[in-house]
């Protein structure tokens, strides 16, 4: 069963729209997992995160894809990687990460509402 919160509190979720400028591999990193800089634009900037995202994705096919973040979460230290943000995505039917990302563009840094 899925636990109500009040709407106050999903206020205080910052989600947002970037778009991936950079990728790599992360093979620090205890399970398969890609390093990403996302440009959130001119209120945000660029953020950096990991992800476990290797079986759909690629680095290079990663450039330029828009992405949804939450970008109000602390850092935190995932091996030698600063992770800034939070990538936001579904597991497939093997449990594997679909990214989620808005169908049609729109402005980065752009609000989830």
């Amino acid at each position: 069963m899925t636990k109500t919160i009040e709407f106050s509190d999903f206020l205080k979720i910052d989600i947002r729209k970037g778009t991936v400028i950079k990728a790599e591999d992360f093979p620090e990193a205890r399970k398969p997992a890609l390093k990403l800089w996302i440009d959130f634009g001119n209120e945000i900037g660029q953020k950096k995160t990991s992800a476990q995202i290797t079986a759909h994705y690629s680095p290079k096919a990663l450039i330029g894809q828009q992405v949804m973040a939450v970008v109000n979460f602390p850092a935190k230290q995932i091996g030698p990687f600063l992770s800034e943000c939070l990538v936001l995505g579904f597991a497939d039917a093997t449990g594997d990460v679909v990214l989620a990302s808005p169908k049609v563009e729109v402005p980065d840094g752009s609000r989830l509402l």
